[in-house]
């Protein structure tokens, strides 16, 4: 399969989709504008129809993406693609047979984040058009378990033509030529459209990423959902993962059982998230957005990737999709006349 093709995309840059309100409508639907493919995170079933269709209104007609994350997908987050005739939906965080299948029979195009060449392969199985190799360099939650180039070829030797995209180290225009020449079908981009203008990250939580001089691979953040993620430090895992990165073991034992959480309603983690202290080590995965208190900057993760180290500054998001592709500047806004029939085609297609 041509992605860029079917979905209509003019430049081969699918903006990650950060959950909680990191990436809605704003972020997305400029980049699809832009001619990359946008992506709406994970929110309240409500709340994601409302931005996706916001996005779909921003995009101009271009293809429009949602990301699902596994242990907190419902069926009314499935119908709420639906109703919004979304273009295709990465899922990460996990394997749900039936969540795929649902959003496949639905019309989507149906990516699963992936880190190893086994879990591509049972991915594809269950259905996926393709898969999302993340690296593990990359910023948020991971499943990556070695550097994004090295996982390429092993997932690539097991796709059997299916579209492989690759996540994690994605800073610039040389990071995408490196991956495209090494086989990937397009490349995933979280850390640069995190430090964006459209980006509804707290403002100190992009000063922080853009000062970072390292990142960690932690766990620390993990009540409601135990699993690895990579954030720049800040005064929670100064304080807790001095000894042990992954953060102490009696919290890490807790957030073991707190698994079962995921499924109570997504409003309840942003509750859990306005009484989190640096002093208490109970910190649950939602990151500090535009609006939130100043202190929650250093009791709330903030995800970044290691290219967050070779970012210097918040830009535009349509000029971070032009940064990334190499096109000249004011390429997006006559849009070439041979993207105009796969245009039409993504259009005709998400109207069900």
């Amino acid at each position: 399969m041509l992605l860029l093709e079917e979905l209509g995309l003019e430049h081969p840059i699918v903006q990650a989709g950060m959950g909680g309100g990191i990436a809605t409508a704003k972020l997305a639907g400029t980049v699809s504008a832009a001619g990359g493919l946008g992506t709406v995170g994970i929110l309240p079933p409500p709340r994601l129809e409302a931005e996706l269709l916001r996005a779909r209104e921003r995009a101009d007609g271009r293809a429009v993406a949602a990301n699902l994350l596994v242990p907190f997908s419902t069926r009314a987050h499935v119908e709420a693609c639906r109703k919004a005739r979304v273009d295709a939906v990465v899922l990460h965080a996990g394997f749900d047979r039936s969540l795929l299948q649902q959003l496949a029979a639905d019309g989507s195009l149906v990516l699963q984040t992936v880190g190893t060449a086994d879990e591509a392969r049972r991915a594809l199985s269950e259905g996926a058009t393709g898969v999302v190799v993340q690296g593990i360099e990359a910023g948020g939650h991971l499943v990556g378990v070695e550097r994004a180039l090295d996982a390429l070829p092993r997932v690539l030797g097991v796709a059997g033509g299916a579209p492989v995209l690759l996540a994690g180290g994605i800073a610039d225009r040389e990071d995408v030529r490196l991956a495209l020449n090494a086989g990937a079908a397009a490349v995933i981009a979280g850390t640069r459209f995190l430090l964006t203008d459209e980006c509804a990250a707290h403002p100190a939580y992009k000063r922080r990423a853009l000062n970072a001089t390292r990142t960690l691979e932690t766990e620390l953040f993990g009540l409601g959902w135990p699993m690895r993620h990579r954030v720049v430090p800040n005064a929670a895992t100064d304080r807790w993962c001095s000894g042990d990165p992954r953060g102490p073991r009696a919290v890490r034992l807790l957030q073991s059982f707190s698994a079962p959480l995921a499924r109570l309603p997504m409003s309840i983690t942003a509750a859990v998230t306005s009484m989190q202290r640096v002093g208490l080590p109970l910190f649950g995965p939602a990151a500090p957005l535009k609006g939130m208190p100043d202190r929650l900057i250093d009791a709330s993760p903030l995800y970044a990737g290691e290219s967050a180290l070779r970012i210097e500054s918040v830009i535009p998001a349509a000029d971070a999709v032009l940064l990334l592709s190499g096109a000249p500047a004011g390429a997006g806004v006559d849009r070439p006349r041979r993207l105009a029939a796969a245009n039409d085609r993504v259009r005709s297609r998400t109207i069900r």
